[in-house]
């Protein structure tokens, strides 16, 4: 015999169903997004506050319709996610490497983010372009100076002038960043499987209108690469940081290139992580 409790509870369970999904559709008609790029950000809030315990200091303090570039440390595959976190509901375009966006899952997930892939050898000519258009139009780029995940103890490792280049050109300001207390053991997808304590903490917009229209100088390029990195070192509490610039012959792993015979590779940067802070 049927357990005469057993429609009622159906019941009960179809107008939650039906309650959450109206809830739903109301949250994401309130935004300007799509609603794949609505879910994803609803998806991202629970990894980042729930099971990664995300905590966010400061505020993006510019207009929702001015362009600018973000420019973080990277500590772990799953910075973004943190980062999305003190956006709002707008969307950061990351540059992201090439082959991710043949991966299962994540090359769904890049393109509903509209993500910047990039070639990871040499000047990505179309990426760069890409982001400019993106900044130029009122967009949030985000960009990772270091190049790679920092595995090693060093506060940061040396810096690429990309960021430089694509906020000169698209005339926007950059927003340092820092990120610390996320788990990473060495891959992206295990990050989701592991709980931590993570914080974010947003910088001042750092003007560049002194340097409009000097984009080609290279000297220009990499002294606000330096800029750059130490506001960075700032938010993690090292106001004396010495920020390095990766040489020409820098490639992923080779943090301290002066071993490797690159002259124009400086020595490893100064200051030392634990838990995140600098000691």
């Amino acid at each position: 015999m049927a357990d005469p409790a057993l429609p009622t509870a159906v019941s009960i369970l179809a107008v939650f169903a039906a309650a959450l999904i109206v809830a739903i559709i109301v949250s994401w008609r309130s935004t300007p997004y799509p609603f794949w790029q609505y879910l994803l950000h609803e998806v991202n809030r629970f990894f980042a506050q729930i099971l990664w315990r995300g905590e966010v200091v400061g505020s993006i303090d510019l207009p929702r319709t001015q362009g600018a570039v973000i420019v973080s440390n990277h500590s772990s595959g799953i910075d973004p996610l943190l980062i999305q976190l003190s956006t709002g509901m707008r969307i950061v375009h990351w540059m992201v490497a090439k082959e991710y966006f043949y991966m299962p899952v994540f090359s769904i997930i890049f393109k509903k983010m509209q993500s910047i892939p990039v070639n990871r050898g040499g000047i990505d000519t179309a990426a760069t372009k890409m982001a400019i258009r993106y900044a130029q139009e009122g967009g949030l780029v985000g960009l990772f100076p270091e190049g790679r995940v920092n595995t090693t103890d060093d506060l940061l490792l040396p810096g690429r002038p990309g960021a430089a280049l694509i906020a000169l050109h698209a005339k926007v300001p950059v927003i340092p960043v820092y990120v610390e207390g996320l788990p990473y053991d060495g891959t992206a997808l295990g990050s989701f499987f592991m709980s931590g304590k993570a914080r974010v903490t947003i910088g001042k917009p750092i003007d560049l209108t002194p340097f409009y229209g000097r984009d080609s100088e290279k000297e220009v390029l990499q002294e606000l690469t330096i800029l750059f990195l130490e506001e960075i070192a700032k938010l993690a509490g090292c106001e004396t940081f010495e920020a390095q610039l990766a040489g020409r012959q820098w490639k992923p792993g080779q943090e301290n290139a002066s071993q490797n015979g690159d002259s124009e590779s400086a020595e490893t940067p100064t200051g030392r992580l634990v838990n995140g802070r600098v000691s």
